[in-house]
Parts: C-alpha cells; structure tokens; sequence
C-alpha cells in the first residue's frame, strides 16, 4: 500500500511544528525520557529528513549523522523543511515502495518514518508548547499503524506500555496513548 498522501501531509506538519520551536525552547524536556528537544529536533532532522530520503534512494546513512547537531544552525528549520521536501519527492517515485529497504519491505519502512515523523513530531510540538494537527486521513493511517505495530515495537523499547486513551479520543491521541505516551504531556 502506497501511503505518500499521509506521509507528505506528516511532513508537512513535522516542518510546520520545527518553524515553531525557538533557540530558548532547545534545553527543554520532552515527551521522551532520553531527549530534550534539542536532541528530540535533532533525531527528527536526522532520520525524517535525510535519513527518509537516502531510505526511499536505497543509499546509507552517514555514519555521523545520528551525532550531528543540526540545531546549531539558525536557520536548521527551514533547512528541514527543505529536506522534507526533498525527501517526499524520493518517496514519491512509485519505485520507492517497491522491493526491500535495509532488509525491510519498503512499505514497512516508509510506516516506520512515518511513525517518526507523527509521533516525534507530536512529541516536539507538546515539548514547545504546539498544537499538532493531522488532516482526518493521515490521523486514522497514524492510530491505524500505531495499533498494529505496538506490540513490535514495545519488544524493541521503541514504545512505553499503552496509557488508556481518553475518552472521545481522537484518533491521534489514541495513536498516541497505544504508544505508550501521555496525550495530555506538558513541559
């Protein structure tokens, strides 16, 4: 299943959310545990950004490129912004979606960046005092993928044990909630 609506409507949002964060908000704490948002922003750049795009080319990542601090450019996200375009555009080749990525199907890759960008990017946008806003489509895809690949990613300590979704949740605080994160977090 080809998805690339909902991914470039992500991304969309992931660079929105990074426009919104301001050089003060950078030491901050975040929905997760092992991050500030200057390491939370940075882990965005690196593997939603650049790291999405040599995904959808099959080429590898540089070996530096989980230790760079991409924050320490002024302008880091425009240049995001930027690269989410670009990286969209390699997922858009119908070619991206075919065949295995790193071992994986690339449709399981392209929904494994795709819970990067949803979920970091909620994670950023909670940290920096942000709304986040999924069109109704790329939130049902969210809690979809979420909820099928809990489980997976619990075993690996990708997601927390599920927190009960509130009740009348929206399919993005469900999503949320199934990945082991607080809805109603706040800095």
């Amino acid at each position: 299943m080809n998805f690339h609506p909902q991914l470039a409507s992500a991304a969309t949002e992931a660079a929105r959310v990074a426009a919104g964060v301001s050089p003060d908000q950078l030491t901050g704490p975040t929905p997760c545990p092992d991050y500030d948002t200057r390491a939370l922003a940075n882990h965005l750049v690196a593997y939603t950004g650049i790291g999405m795009e040599l995904r959808a080319r099959r080429e590898p990542h540089p070996d530096d490129l989980a230790t760079r601090d991409f924050t320490s450019d002024p302008q880091w996200a425009a240049r995001y912004a930027e690269q989410l375009d670009r990286s969209v555009a390699a997922w858009a080749d119908p070619a991206a979606w075919e065949g295995e990525v790193s071992s994986m199907p690339a449709e399981a890759m392209a929904g494994m960046l795709f819970l990067e960008l949803t979920l970091h990017g909620w994670d950023l946008a909670r940290a920096t005092g942000q709304e986040y806003e999924l069109d109704a489509e790329t939130a049902a895809l969210l809690r979809t993928v979420v909820a099928e690949q809990a489980e997976l990613y619990r075993q690996y300590k990708g997601f927390a044990e599920p927190v009960p979704p509130p009740a009348g949740a929206s399919a993005v605080e469900t999503a949320v909630a199934l990945s082991g994160r607080d809805p109603y977090w706040a800095a």
